[in-house]
């Protein structure tokens, strides 16, 4: 009896200790781009042979080759190499593969900006196996879009797009990607989700608000293309979301309205032009609905309104709820986001929005994201739309603390050549090119040569010295 009593506690105590070991160490939900687990097989549903109720046609094509053959010419394999200063013969390089979309007969691709971020030599691969060195030609980090572009001697097969607005839950969809080693991968999924935010963009002025699916993005297939049944692109291929690492059913997409968008901008300007309406929101709960005279789940909360911003000047104040946009229902943050991200400065959007239970409308006209700040200094403008970053004199208290500061960085535009290299605002810069300058004025004439800029000084709002390196 004492023999069993001390097999049965010893057997416990380890079971115990198994079950606590697995939940210390059990996966946490992780964010990744590629996944290796297979396609799931679509299937045509026949409902006319049951005998209750009526029967219904079956939403699901019958295969997906009208789309695959569309797609498949137009999807691409990139290379984002990263050579080191002593790389020799290939050696010390870092490289990291995904696909691209071609937009356009003459050699225009978008991409993930996370595929080609760290890279400074982008090759594309076509699905006919020819190479050629890409051109950068803008980014957005805040979508994680990117466009770049090759020099062909003939016209290449493109993708149109399609509207995203109308794509609906249950649709079905087709992931296309070009992973390395791969001629090219097809998978089909249904969409599960539109609106959503997952906290994977680190940018200032992220927009999220993914197109979700369940069909499979494989390894290398960030940045490819998300086509409706017809091979009309819907949206870029850009994450997924999982806690063991491999594919669960999670996969994420940038929707196609606003991909037009920005590559739109980035082929007109270089840049992308966003404009704010300068309010901060939240998602509505039960009872601020209840008090707004709204339903559940329409709608968003404005839980400040900056003085003198786009959203101020259209009467819009804490406490309103935003109903809609431009007649285009709102029912989540990530859709509000979404509808702004996809004008321009200066565009004029009507708001729907309900106060104290009365509804109404009003016209906001967006503007730029900083850029009309009074402090910065008008002799900045030229550097300013060169490299995005924009300048000011030192104020007296900022002398007084910062005595070998020159100039303060106020303004750093998304996607620019100064939000490439991770500069932030609230920079001091000190030394230009290794020489000390003294002031703003020094700074524009130093900034002025021609060739590489060396930025060196320190942050308002962190210790240490810092440098950024960049062409102009």
């Amino acid at each position: 009896m004492k023999w069993f009593a001390l097999v049965f506690s010893t057997s416990l105590i380890s079971a115990l200790l198994a079950i606590g070991l697995y939940r210390a160490l059990e996966p946490s939900q992780t964010v990744l781009v590629t996944n290796d687990q297979p396609a799931r097989l679509a299937e045509w549903t026949d409902l006319s042979s049951r005998p209750t109720g009526p029967a219904y046609p079956a939403s699901a094509p019958t295969d997906f080759i009208l789309a695959a053959d569309r797609v498949t010419p137009a999807v691409v394999n990139i290379r984002s190499v990263k050579e080191s200063e002593y790389s020799f013969l290939g050696f010390d390089e870092e490289s990291s593969t995904g696909s691209g979309v071609i937009l356009s007969p003459d050699g225009f691709i978008v991409t993930n900006y996370h595929v080609i971020a760290n890279g400074n030599r982008v090759e594309v691969t076509l699905n006919d196996k020819r190479e050629y060195l890409a051109r950068v030609i803008g980014t957005d980090p805040s979508t994680d879009i990117a466009v770049i572009r090759i020099d062909v001697d003939a016209d290449l097969p493109y993708v149109d797009f399609a509207n995203s607005d109308s794509l609906r839950v249950g649709e079905w969809v087709v992931a296309v990607g070009n992973p390395f080693n791969l001629e090219s991968t097809v998978t089909a999924g249904i969409v599960s989700a539109k609106g959503r935010s997952i906290n994977i963009l680190d940018d200032m002025y992220r927009v999220e608000s993914f197109i979700q699916t369940d069909a499979v993005i494989n390894p290398g297939n960030s940045g490819g293309a998300l086509v409706n049944t017809r091979g009309d692109l819907i949206g870029i291929n850009t994450a997924i979301v999982t806690k063991s690492g491999k594919y669960e059913g999670y996969s994420f997409a940038v929707p196609s309205n606003l991909v037009m968008k920005v590559v739109g901008d980035i082929r007109e300007f270089g840049t992308v032009q966003r404009g704010i309406l300068g309010i901060n929101v939240d998602e509505i709960d039960q009872q601020q609905a209840r008090e707004a005279g709204v339903k559940p789940g329409q709608g968003v909360l404005i839980t400040r309104v900056n003085p003198g911003s786009a959203a101020y000047e259209g009467g819009l104040r804490r406490g309103d709820v935003i109903m809609a946009i431009d007649s285009r229902r709102i029912h989540s943050v990530p859709e509000l986001q979404e509808q702004v991200a996809r004008a321009r400065p200066g565009q004029t959007l009507t708001i729907r929005y309900s106060r104290d239970g009365e509804k109404t409308q009003t016209e906001v006209t967006l503007q730029q994201i900083k850029q009309s700040l009074a402090s910065l200094d008008p002799k900045t403008e030229a550097f300013y739309q060169e490299t995005g970053m924009g300048l000011r004199e030192l104020n007296e208290q900022e002398r007084q603390r910062f005595r070998q500061g020159a100039a303060i960085v106020e303004v750093i535009d998304p996607g620019s050549k100064a939000d490439q290299v991770n500069m932030e605002p609230n920079f001091i810069i000190e030394r230009i090119n290794s020489r000390r300058v003294k002031d703003l004025s020094e700074c524009l004439e130093a900034l002025g040569e021609p060739g590489k800029v060396i930025l060196e000084g320190r942050y308002t709002n962190y210790p240490g010295e810092f440098k950024y390196i960049f062409l102009k």
